[in-house]
């Protein structure tokens, strides 16, 4: 994956309850706090793992890739938007959905911390 110099970016505030939310971070991230009904695809297993991404998004739905911070989301970003999809990175991650006061729960549903 290469870093792009104009990935499309959104903020947190602009997401709205019905989007369609996948989540790059590693498994240890990701079972310490998520958004719940984000579809978990670790950067470093995406391509191996891309099927599953185009079996769960829903058809033409715009894809908002989150991460810790930004980064590896964007990296992301820009392989979908190469690919053809509508992909936008998540500014500042879950980090900015925390910190928004977006609920984030574990891997067993109680509320979660971002690592």
């Amino acid at each position: 994956m290469v870093f792009g110099s104009a990935v499309p970016t959104v903020g947190v505030d602009a997401l709205s309850a019905g989007d369609f939310l996948l989540d790059v971070r590693e498994a240890d991230e990701w079972e310490a706090g998520h958004a719940e009904g984000a579809l978990h695809l670790p950067m470093s297993e995406f391509v191996a793992r891309f099927g599953e991404l185009t079996e769960k998004a829903p058809e033409g739905a715009r894809i908002h890739v989150v991460c810790r911070s930004g980064g590896r989301s964007a990296q992301v970003t820009n392989y979908l938007v190469q690919q053809g999809f509508d992909a936008v990175n998540v500014d500042g991650g879950m980090q900015a959905w925390a910190a928004g006061g977006r609920p984030v729960v574990d891997g067993s549903g109680a509320p979660g911390t971002v690592i």
